[in-house]
């Protein structure tokens, strides 16, 4: 595990911990630039990382694991030598984040070390449903845009255990450890399409009304990875057909398979369906997955940039509605 060596530092004469209402003045960090930064524990609460008034700020310089994912790579020999490259699999990421924490007194300091060691250790902590709740790291930048990450406590919050230290103030390198190593815009990007009023055929002349394809329509992935979006289907539609134009990959949703035997969404009735991790839920949180065409069903992704899509809902009428919502993923905080 890396190590960092306690600086003499000076801690602000200012007063108890922050209120997490933000993450203090931009510092520069190692691989990023200027940004601040602030840590979501499972229990809702933001603690700031980067505030010197909080009584615990960061220690830049040993800041490290925020730049590009690292990749495995699966590889074919090739009979002239060399090889190919069949697979490029993102590993893991590791975040090293130094913390210094003080207090005007022992007990304050222990206090604020205490805390935020329950912070990033809650983590590993099994909910109700037996999953370990990740916390959220959060990147600013002075521009007010920002990227987060889910993070795992792993290690470090062990002190430097040197002399004079641990008394009214120490320093922990920490560990976290992140599942998914790509980092996320927290702003959602959303494309949604409607039925227009529907028309008689016959007056005042021969109409074509949008009551069966919303249409064809190009999504805008701005990220530098694929994302998998999630959709929702606000009825009347009978069958609902979502098509990627580019990779020819599509999935059918058949509110009236046996499995489900519902039949034709009626007018507001909704139909969730996520692409990652796979589900589709109906209104009420019962399991439609049965309602897909499997096993020729794929639950398709968005590369990044210009994806040609089409929707298709038969059996639509008015307030007909889909909803695709996704979140940009990035290399870089």
């Amino acid at each position: 595990m890396p190590l960092i060596t306690a600086p003499v530092i000076t801690p602000p004469d200012t007063g108890g911990p922050g209120d997490g209402s933000g993450g203090g003045v931009p510092i520069f960090l190692p691989e990023i630039g200027f940004a601040t930064a602030t840590y979501t524990d499972p229990s809702g609460r933001v603690w700031p990382l980067t505030d010197d008034q909080a009584g615990w700020f960061t220690l830049a310089e040993g800041v490290s694991g925020l730049d590009a994912a690292e990749y495995e790579f699966t590889t074919d020999a090739q009979p002239r030598g060399g090889a190919r490259l069949r697979h490029a699999q993102p590993q893991p990421r590791t975040i090293i984040w130094p913390l210094y924490v003080y207090g005007d007194t022992h007990m304050e300091f222990v206090e604020r070390w205490r805390a935020l060691a329950t912070a990033f250790t809650r983590t590993l902590r099994p909910g109700p449903d037996g999953v370990r709740p990740p916390g959220i790291l959060e990147i600013s930048r002075p521009d007010g845009s920002s990227r987060r990450i889910n993070v795992h406590y792993q290690g470090g919050f062990g002190g430097q255990g040197k002399q004079g230290t641990g008394i009214s103030s120490d320093a922990a390198v920490l560990t976290l450890w992140c599942e998914d190593p790509y980092w996320i815009n927290p702003t959602p990007i959303g494309v949604h399409r409607e039925t227009g009023t529907l028309a008689n055929f016959f007056a005042p002349f021969p109409t074509v009304s949008s009551s069966q394809v919303l249409g064809a329509t190009t999504v805008e992935n701005p990220g530098d990875v694929t994302v998998w979006p999630t959709w929702t289907i606000t009825g009347p539609a009978s069958l609902i057909t979502f098509k990627h134009s580019g990779t020819r990959e599509a999935f059918i949703l058949n509110p009236s398979a046996s499995t489900v035997g519902h039949g034709p969404l009626l007018a507001g009735e909704r139909v969730t369906v996520s692409t990652d991790p796979p589900m589709v839920r109906f209104q009420d949180g019962s399991n439609w997955s049965g309602a897909l065409n499997w096993p020729s069903a794929v639950l398709w992704g968005l590369a990044p940039g210009s994806n040609e899509v089409t929707f298709q809902l038969d059996g639509s009428g008015p307030g007909s509605a889909v909803d695709l919502a996704f979140y940009a993923r990035h290399e870089t905080a």
